[in-house]
């Protein structure tokens, strides 16, 4: 074989040689990103928490993983803290004056501005009160579940507003903010649809001071 054809030939095994490598480069990547976004729709996702409806638990800034199997296997329990899309009957919320810094509503949106009213499509975050059957009523300070006062040593402050009673229908459930008197939650719009609960909030990854299991 000439000198000339050697070269060819090596010249055509380089290329064919960097042409794999970047097909499995390319192979690589997007089975990652198919990957990256299978586990966001059907695992687990981030979330941030841009408002104070949920103080003194979750803080403004706070950064949450949102377990999105567990409700999969088993039915939401009461006292998870539970991200979800709220029923139409939440607009109530977005017909108010804009809200402050740390007022009323979460807000789910890539680049929230906090000044600005939430639009119905984005996702809350509150605690899961009333399960399906529950009898619930709010009076005095207190919640009570099926005539029992609920022991929450979680809230803010204790809630200066009446509810109920009132029943939990079939596949729905009750939420409330734990900054009982600055929140939008179930005690002004009703029950939340099984169907549109997204997940639930089970670790705080930021800030690192306050890592750890969300309860």
């Amino acid at each position: 074989m000439s000198r000339q054809s050697k070269q060819v030939s090596n010249n055509k095994s380089q290329t064919e040689r960097e042409g794999s490598w970047l097909g499995e480069l390319g192979r690589t990547i997007a089975l990652s990103i198919i990957l990256s976004l299978g586990i966001r729709t059907f695992v687990a996702e981030a979330r941030w928490i841009p408002t104070g409806s949920m103080l003194p638990t979750l803080q403004v800034d706070d950064k949450l993983i949102i377990d999105k199997v567990s409700y999969r296997l088993q039915a939401p329990q009461r006292g998870d803290i539970v991200v979800f899309m709220p029923p139409n009957t939440a607009k109530i919320c977005s017909q108010s004056e804009p809200l402050i810094p740390g007022e009323a509503v979460d807000i789910w949106s890539p680049n929230p501005n906090k000044s600005e009213v939430p639009k119905i499509k984005d996702a809350y975050i509150k605690r899961l009160i009333g399960v399906p059957g529950d009898k619930i009523f709010v009076t005095q300070g207190r919640v009570y579940i099926n005539d029992r006062a609920l022991s929450e040593e979680y809230i803010a402050d204790a809630p200066n507003y009446e509810l109920g009673p009132i029943t939990v229908p079939a596949n729905s459930y009750l939420m409330l903010g734990d900054n009982r008197n600055n929140s939008c939650d179930s005690h002004m719009w009703g029950f939340v649809p099984k169907n549109q609960i997204i997940g639930r909030a089970v670790v705080r990854f930021w800030p690192p001071n306050r890592l750890g299991e969300v309860d």
